[in-house]
């Protein structure tokens, strides 16, 4: 039985909680070790999670524990009952894979008892909702002290790949909402449990970055776990205004939960100086990969969760350099096993593995979700990576910017800064929106006071309302 999992739903009463009462509680909960904490299957995750030896043992890993979650959703889930046929005989469990259908979030909220299996009580079951981009969140359910001790295990075996150890002082920015920062409070806190200096994810203006910067000297945190576009806004800062009483002491950056965008990590890598690596993974526990220090590709965790690439036909993409869907097929959630999901994201096919991680599937970027695109007026779909600030540099002085559509063409971007854009700025913006989507887009450059998150502190670089199912064949590089 896991602890952890027990006291879920009070996390967030916890971090509400006076600082004297997270000290205290929180310090004595630190103290106890993983196995109790998380449950004993955790010390049996973290050894799943290491590298084995050479791909035909982990290709036998992993085709165990896919023909074990295939077996038990066709057997145990109604949505996959009309297929028990497919288990007659020995058969590859891949085989298997491919004869059963994609799904998606609509399926699922759709119907959702259709996927959970009848097999286990509720009591086993733990409630979540998908958060970040997610206009409108699904319910869905994982393994009680199972999935999550899962997670946690995996987590460090990424945090493992710059030698962060368990116990050590992180800096959060990941969207956490500090308590006492709407009462014109203190804008950081301090949490004893994952020994965590979080800073305020709604406070990422220049005016507040000297309250930060005392925190950061008080604290001195040695590793950094942060959202991109949280983190960029103070590197930014700390590149005019220095501070190498921390900066010199990082030792590692892992980024998590965006689109790392390539002004980004130039900005990054030039303040802190340190190994950065960028983490793949969503709240329903399907799929996992990060990156490598000096390797930005993103190498999936087989064992964690099986791995497609997928055309718009549903065709297995196996050349390299072609975007595809990504679409998972979830282990050791026998609550509601996800079986070939499409999550909403793109990614391009590498053909180069990794002598250090045999039998890992690599991915040379992952391109974001099919709402990361502009539609132009001639309805092709161009990558909104391409209108950022590396490209516009009448950008770089704003403090934020997003863009927004609602017609096919016509975009309207949204600045923070000190003063009303110039006219010359808002006629360069234009003509480089025009030049990079070849005549495609025309924009309009609007001022705003700020914009705003996701609820789970996660910035969109663009707010795209247009449905862009009958549009994505024609994006660049489709398959």
């Amino acid at each position: 039985m896991a602890i952890d999992d027990l006291l879920h739903p009070y996390v967030g009463r916890y971090m509400e909680s006076p600082d004297w009462l997270k000290a205290s509680a929180g310090r004595a909960y630190a103290w106890l070790p993983p196995r109790l904490r998380f449950g004993a299957a955790y010390d049996r995750f973290r050894e799943e999670a290491l590298p084995r030896p050479d791909a035909a043992a982990m290709e036998r890993l992993v085709r165990r524990k896919l023909d074990a979650s295939l077996r038990w959703a066709i057997e145990t889930v109604p949505a996959y009952r009309e297929h028990r046929g497919l288990l007659r005989g020995v058969r590859d469990p891949r085989e298997v894979l491919a004869a059963l259908p994609v799904t998606d979030k609509l399926d699922i909220k759709r119907h959702p008892e259709a996927y959970v299996s009848t097999h286990m009580p509720a009591t086993s079951r733990l409630t979540m909702f998908t958060g970040g981009s997610t206009r409108n969140p699904m319910r869905f359910f994982l393994e009680k002290h199972v999935t999550r001790a899962k997670e946690h295990a995996f987590m460090q075996a990424f945090r493992d790949r710059v030698g962060l150890e368990e116990g050590e002082m992180t800096l959060a920015l990941r969207g956490r909402t500090v308590p006492t920062a709407g009462e014109g409070g203190k804008i950081w806190m301090h949490e004893p449990i994952k020994r965590q200096l979080i800073l305020s994810s709604d406070h990422l203006e220049r005016r507040y970055m000297p309250q930060y910067a005392e925190a950061l000297e008080q604290h001195r945190p040695e590793w950094i776990e942060a959202f991109p576009s949280a983190l960029f806004p103070l590197a930014r800062w700390l590149a005019e205004n220095p501070l190498p009483e921390f900066t010199r002491r990082v030792k590692g950056v892992m980024l998590y939960s965006e689109n790392v965008y390539g002004f980004q990590m130039r900005m990054i890598r030039e303040v802190f100086g340190a190994p950065i690596l960028q983490h793949y993974g969503h709240s329903e526990r399907v799929l996992m990969a990060g990156s490598l220090p000096g390797d930005d590709r993103y190498f999936f965790w087989p064992q964690y969760g099986h791995l497609e690439l997928l055309d718009n036909e549903g065709r297995e993409i196996t050349q390299p350099g072609r975007v595809g869907h990504v679409v998972g097929t979830s282990f050791d959630n026998r609550v509601m096993p996800f079986v070939r999901y499409r999550t909403g994201d793109l990614a391009v096919l590498s053909d180069r593995p990794h002598k250090k991680l045999p039998g890992y599937p690599v991915c040379e970027r992952i391109e974001g979700r099919q709402q990361e695109f502009v539609v132009c007026r001639d309805q092709r779909l161009v990558s909104i990576t391409t209108l950022g600030v590396a490209h516009f540099p009448g950008l770089a002085r704003m403090e934020a910017i997003q863009y927004e559509q609602r017609a096919a063409g016509e975009l309207t971007l949204k600045v923070v800064s000190d003063s009303e854009p110039t006219t010359d700025e808002r006629n360069a913006i234009a003509s480089a929106v025009a030049e990079k989507t070849q005549g495609g887009c025309h924009v309009e450059v609007v001022r705003v006071d700020s914009i705003e998150r996701t609820p789970a502190g996660k910035a969109r670089m663009l707010e795209q309302h247009l449905d862009l199912s009958s549009f994505w064949a024609r994006a660049p590089g489709a398959a």
